[in-house]
């Protein structure tokens, strides 16, 4: 397969610039690097096995991620996306 052929198959999706999902999807990639990918993978064939198995096994026990980001730290780093809500 050349690497134009993986053109077919792109998607693009809008994606917000400050979105907790996406902090956690990067979380999760995260975990999935340093668990399952910290070494040497010979085949495409057995990385699919491996990240396959590694899935299994993350389902399997439930896994979640800690998440730390609540509404009031939102508003304080993201305070240009709230609106000022004191009154006058």
């Amino acid at each position: 397969m050349l690497p134009c052929d993986n053109i077919k198959r792109l998607e693009i999706h809008y994606t917000p610039k400050h979105g907790s999902w996406l902090d956690m999807a990067e979380i999760e990639l995260n975990v999935m690097t340093r668990q399952c990918l910290s070494r040497r993978i010979e085949t495409i064939e057995r990385l699919r096995k491996e990240l396959s198995s590694w899935e299994e096994e993350r389902n399997k026990s439930k896994a979640k991620i800690k998440w730390h980001f609540q509404t009031g730290d939102a508003r304080e780093k993201l305070i240009s996306l709230y609106p000022n809500l004191t009154t006058n």
